[in-house]
C-alpha cells in the first residue's frame, strides 16, 4: 500500500519541529449529488523549522513522530 501524500497550507508553525496544515478536498455526495468542500488540519514534522504560516506545502504518511503527528513535510508545493 503507497503512503498518503497531501497538499495544503501552512496554518501553524508555533511548535518546535511541527506545523498544522491546513488540507481541503472536495467530493461529490452520494445521495444528493452536491459537491462537499471539506478542510482538515494535519500535524506535519518540520525538522529545521523551515516553514511558516501561509507556505503552500506537500506531506508524507510516515512513521508516527508523537501522538498526533504521523507526517512529514517534503516541500514546497506549487
Amino acid at each position: 500500500m503507497s503512503k498518503k501524500i497531501l497538499t495544503g497550507i501552512v496554518v501553524s508553525d508555533k511548535p518546535n519541529k511541527t506545523i498544522t496544515v491546513l488540507v481541503e478536498r472536495k467530493y461529490q455526495h452520494p445521495v444528493l449529488k452536491k459537491v462537499v468542500k471539506v478542510k482538515k488540519r494535519y500535524n506535519a514534522h518540520d525538522e529545521n523549522n523551515k516553514f511558516k504560516n501561509g507556505d503552500n506545502v506537500s506531506i508524507i504518511e510516515s512513521k508516527p513522530f508523537s501522538k498526533n503527528k504521523k507526517f512529514k513535510v517534503i516541500g514546497v508545493s506549487e
